[in-house]
């Protein structure tokens, strides 16, 4: 049986790896947080917008003011 460089020298996870992987994963999941939480909300809002547009009386539409039309002047 001869020996093999894996026998002696097992690979390591490094630490910095460790760390990237661990705030990669931490940001990831405030971000997903932040994401339902702001979907939460802009659904309560739409839904309190609908339910006082509901309840308001539709306002009257004011006719429009018809323009004077331009009225051209000759020159002499």
């Amino acid at each position: 049986m001869s020996a093999t460089k894996g026998q002696f020298f097992k690979k390591t996870a490094s630490i910095r790896n460790d760390k990237a992987t661990a705030t990669d994963s931490l940001s990831k999941s405030i971000v997903a947080a932040e994401t339902i939480a702001r979907e939460k909300k802009t659904e309560a809002l739409r839904a309190l917008r609908l339910q006082q547009e509901a309840m308001e009386e539709p306002k009257a539409v004011k006719p429009a003011k018809e323009k004077k039309k331009a009225v051209r002047r000759t020159r002499v």
